[in-house]
């Protein structure tokens, strides 16, 4: 009861907030669709501070400044677009705790490594809402183990209301970023994710280049496919290691040379990488010297945004840990600010604040 209680008085929200649009001042946009700053991406929400992709961390991401929110999504059993880092969900999720799901249990392949637990594509939405989000990461972040089962797992569609009550509460655009996650995989059991995703952003008027979108993959030929759908602006995903799951036989390593780069040019507009293939780590765990890879990109026309900055001393070179406790917060805005001052365009960050320390920025006031 109280449930249905509050998804009533969220939904009455939305469409009042919808309506007061039409009559609201209009909403400062960014400059070409950006900032005129490296942005500020929450990864998976203000993910230090909340439980990962949960409105609750999203919510306190657009209060602490950042410009977009970066959703994963992976389709429930009746193909709904929800945020999760992985469809596998025992994790981040209390599905372990539901006697009626024991049987729900599986082991499969996703790309090429064999997983087990419980995985979205094996429950309706409908059943996917009875389960409370937990902390992924407890032993580090025994926090947010406070917010453990006050969440639920929420739809894109949620997250775009969110966004666009929050526009109008603080006055100011707000990216959305998300990642389609393993998508051969699903599409190879009947879930294709592309257009799911294109249908959803576009009835929600997020259509061209210029809008506040990006959307990023690992995976190369589902970046190809959306390129024929939409304009929105669309990100090349590369790990340090490895290579996309549905290119056998191709490494990141490739696709980053001078040459690969002017192939992604081709579909993309911007590579997200690791952080060391900025900046890489000396053998001492101290930032050594930046790479080649943001000239690079730049002489390819793409921009770069780096990945996962995260404020625990387990995370931090050593000069920058605050204490040998690696649960404890360090100094992430240092590292930050070298990685800005390599010439990123985007920051993937566990904390808001940090990021926005790192670039000398005031946490926007409500309107």
């Amino acid at each position: 009861m109280v449930e249905s209680i509050r998804m009533h008085f969220f939904k009455t929200l939305v469409s009042f907030v919808v309506a007061l649009a039409s009559t609201a001042p209009p909403i400062p946009a960014f400059a070409n669709g950006m900032t005129n700053h490296p942005i500020i991406i929450a990864h998976r929400g203000a993910s230090a501070e909340r439980p990962e992709h949960t409105l609750a961390a999203y919510r306190l991401a657009i209060e602490q400044g950042a410009d977009f929110i970066e959703p994963d999504l992976v389709p429930t059993k009746d193909g709904v677009l929800v945020a999760r880092h992985e469809n596998e969900i025992s994790g981040t999720t209390d599905v372990a705790d539901h006697a009626a799901f024991a049987d729900r249990r599986a082991t499969k392949t996703i790309d090429g490594q064999e997983v087990s637990g419980w995985f979205t594509e094996d429950f309706t939405l409908a059943e996917l809402k009875t389960l409370r989000a937990r902390e992924r990461l407890p032993a580090l972040r025994p926090s947010n183990t406070a917010f453990d089962g006050q969440e639920q797992i929420p739809t894109f569609q949620e997250i775009i209301d969110l966004v666009k009550v929050e526009e109008q509460r603080h006055g100011r655009r707000i990216g959305l970023y998300p990642e389609t996650k393993h998508p051969s995989y699903f599409a190879g059991i009947g879930l294709a994710i592309e257009h799911r995703l294109i249908h959803e952003l576009e009835v929600n008027n997020y259509k061209s280049r210029e809008d506040s979108v990006f959307i990023q993959s690992f995976e190369v030929i589902n970046l190809q496919k959306l390129r024929k759908l939409t304009q929105i602006r669309l990100v090349q995903l590369a790990a340090s290691s490895g290579g996309p799951a549905d290119k056998p036989g191709t490494s990141y390593a490739d696709m980053l040379t001078a040459e690969g780069l002017k192939k992604i040019s081709t579909y993309a507009d911007a590579i997200g990488v690791e952080k060391p293939l900025i900046i890489p780590r000396r053998p001492d765990g101290e930032l050594g010297q930046p790479t080649l890879l943001v000239e690079n990109a730049r002489k390819a026309g793409l921009e770069v945004h780096a990945w996962t900055f995260r404020p625990e001393n387990f995370f931090l070179p050593p000069s920058l840990q605050s204490s040998a406790s690696p649960v404890e917060t360090g100094r992430p805005a240092k590292e930050i600010r070298a990685f800005i001052e390599a010439g990123l365009d985007g920051i993937f960050s566990d904390s808001v604040p940090a990021a926005m320390e790192a670039l000398d920025r005031q946490v926007p006031q409500h309107r």
